[in-house]
């Protein structure tokens, strides 16, 4: 314990690192005072009152998750950094089908910042579209016949204003999620979706308590529900980050009188290539069709296609778990691309006993790649549509949208990143890190 406390002072010596990290919190406070403004117009009062009387098993209620509660809230940072990732995935989606795309993922850093600033724009697109769904949903919130939205200021120029200010406040997030990045520590964008999460922490764990003392829940049906739920969630975790690993033979090289080469290297190739990120991309885009229905409040056939999307229906599963083993299998092709390893190794006289170098050994990295992507792939679905069965068993579904599936994943994978990231810095100055002084095993 006294090393481990020992690494956490070790940090703070480090002036750069120390910086970093003060940076990184100054901009996730900002990012979570700004889920607390409330939209101009919007009568704080009747929101608060109009939430008590939502469900939180909802798709939105998921959404809320997400953006730490500022949907809810009616905050100018209502939309969070889900349009970014909206707009990523459909840049990364035309890259695979679209030449120019592919053109641009082959220009090297001019190609990267051109992509990005196409990103950029899908971003305000998608903001402003979305931020037009918000305006439709809360001009027609009512608490006992009074409007959110006051009719006074309910015109044309209130939506105009709204949608800047919405479209502003996710750029905004964009850009501090960019500057985390570059100047704090970890992910900025991983960050920015962890914060929120962890904010709802403490009302899921009291509404739950409320409950159970209320003589609602049963304690003893409660504790195997979180129990069975904690071993599933554990058991994926640990089985998607699994790896298979492929020797590699180096031929010998003689140069002069000395021989380079000769030995043994291995590939490892992960169950889970694409960490939590197809199920942010299948989240992201499952949050379309609400938006897209959200137009039209009054139109009895729209509403009754939008049972369809509510969060704990069978088919919103079926087609969230699909898409994240679609997704799975997207991102492991642009995180790991077989003829590129195939190549190097070629390069650098390597080559897979019994396999040819070049071609068949492209082929044969992508079978096995392929093979042991298919389980990781399901354990994610398993553990992105969990929370909808729990909620089943009569656990409220905020709590249950917490622990199980996408969110704690997302904790997980995001801590240790970011912690690996500041094992680096202590091992650059010579420090002992958290794999030393502790039992925390950052993923490589």
């Amino acid at each position: 314990m006294s090393r481990l406390t020992d690494t956490f002072r070790n940090i703070f010596k480090i002036n750069e690192l120390r910086q970093r990290i003060f940076y990184t919190l100054a901009l996730l406070f900002i990012v979570r005072l700004g889920a607390h403004v409330t939209l101009p117009g919007v009568d704080a009062a009747l929101l608060t009152e109009s939430m008590k009387n939502t469900s939180s098993d909802t798709l939105f209620g998921l959404y809320d998750l997400f953006v730490g509660g500022a949907f809810s809230n009616a905050a100018i940072f209502a939309l969070g950094i889900m349009p970014y990732i909206s707009a990523s995935i459909i840049i990364q989606l035309m890259g695979a089908v679209v030449p120019y795309f592919q053109k641009l993922q082959q220009e090297g850093e001019d190609g990267r910042k051109k992509i990005t600033q196409l990103t950029r724009y899908g971003t305000v697109a998608i903001s402003a579209l979305q931020s037009w769904g918000v305006t439709v949903r809360l001009l027609n919130l009512e608490v006992q016949g009074l409007p959110i939205v006051p009719e006074a200021v309910s015109g044309i120029n209130w939506v105009v204003s709204t949608i800047i200010i919405l479209t502003a406040g996710t750029v905004f997030m964009m850009w501090m999620g960019e500057q985390i990045t570059e100047k704090g520590i970890g992910n900025g964008i991983s960050l920015i979706i962890f914060i929120g999460i962890v904010a709802v922490l403490p009302y899921a764990l009291l509404d739950e308590i409320r409950l159970i003392s209320a003589g609602q829940r049963s304690i003893v049906i409660e504790i195997i529900i979180v129990v069975f739920m904690f071993f599933i969630i554990a058991s994926v975790v640990l089985l998607t980050q699994g790896t298979r690993r492929i020797p590699v033979q180096y031929a010998k090289r003689v140069v002069g009188r000395k021989v380079f080469g000769g030995v043994t290297q291995y590939i490892p190739l992960r169950v889970n290539t694409a960490g939590v990120m197809p199920i942010i991309f299948a989240q992201a885009i499952m949050f379309i069709p609400n938006t897209v229905l959200s137009f039209f409040p009054d139109n009895e056939f729209v509403q009754a296609l939008s049972g369809y999307f509510v969060y704990t229906s069978p088919v919103y599963s079926a087609i969230y778990a699909l898409m994240i083993v679609f997704f799975t299998y997207f991102y492991t092709a642009i995180a790991f691309n077989p003829k590129d390893v195939a190549d190097n190794m070629k390069k650098q006289g390597g080559f897979i006993p019994g396999i040819r170098p070049g071609k068949q050994t492209s082929e044969f990295i992508d079978n096995i790649l392929t093979k042991i992507t298919l389980p990781g792939s399901i354990f994610l679905a398993i553990v992105a549509i969990l929370p909808a069965f729990i909620s089943g068993f009569g656990v409220s579904g905020q709590f249950s949208q917490f622990f199980g599936g996408t969110s704690l994943l997302i904790l997980v994978g995001v801590a240790l990143d970011t912690l690996q990231q500041i094992e680096s810095h202590l091992l650059m100055r010579h420090y002992d890190g958290f794999m030393k002084s502790g039992k925390i095993r950052a993923r490589r």
